[in-house]
C-alpha cells in the first residue's frame, strides 16, 4: 500500500473560511484506489510554506505520493507549480500533460492549468486543480497508471518492458 499526502493551497481554507472540498475529493479517490492517506493539510497560498511542507514529506519518507490541490491557475496568489518546481529533482511532464488532455475533452479552460508533476527522492508530487470536479476528472485520468509508476520509483518493480502485452 502506497502512502499519500494531500496538501490544499487555499488562503480561505487555511483561515477556516472555506471547506476543503477538493482535498476531501482527492482523499476519497486515492483511498478508493488503495492508498493510505497519511496527511491531509490546508496551507495558505504561500510558495515557501508549500515548498517547505513538500520537502519535509519527501525527505522524511512519510509519503510516496503528494497530491496538491489548488493554486494552479492564473491568479497572482497561485504559486503551487512554482513551489513544486522548487522542490522536485526530476520532472514528470507526462502526468500533467495527461491530466490537461483529459480535461480538454471536457472544457477548453483546461489549457489554463499550470499544474506540474515531478519527483523528489522516492516521492512523486502532482499538482491538481482547486475545483472538486476537476480533481475527480484529473485523478480518474491518471490513477490507473500511477500505481505502476510508484512501484518503479520505490523499487518495488524493476522493469516496464513486457508488462503491457
Amino acid at each position: 500500500m502506497f502512502r499519500a499526502a494531500i496538501l490544499t493551497a487555499s488562503d480561505k481554507g487555511a483561515a477556516g473560511l472555506r471547506e476543503d472540498v477538493s482535498g476531501e475529493t482527492a482523499k476519497a479517490l486515492v483511498q478508493q484506489a488503495g492508498y493510505q492517506v497519511v496527511e491531509h493539510q490546508i496551507l495558505p497560498d504561500e510558495q515557501q510554506l508549500l515548498a517547505q511542507r513538500m520537502r519535509q514529506l519527501c525527505d522524511s519518507g512519510a509519503a510516496d505520493l503528494i497530491l496538491t490541490t489548488g493554486g494552479t491557475g492564473f491568479s497572482p496568489r497561485d504559486r503551487t507549480p512554482e513551489a513544486t518546481l522548487e522542490v522536485i529533482e526530476r520532472q514528470a511532464p507526462g502526468i500533467a500533460e495527461a491530466m490537461r488532455y483529459a480535461s480538454l475533452q471536457i472544457t477548453p479552460r483546461a489549457m489554463l492549468s499550470r499544474a506540474v508533476a515531478g519527483i523528489r527522492g522516492r516521492t512523486l508530487i502532482i499538482n491538481l486543480p482547486g475545483s472538486p470536479k476537476a480533481v475527480k476528472e484529473n485523478l480518474q485520468a491518471i490513477l490507473p497508471t500511477l500505481w505502476h509508476g510508484l512501484e518503479i520509483l520505490t523499487g518495488q518493480a524493476q522493469e516496464c518492458a513486457g508488462k503491457e502485452g
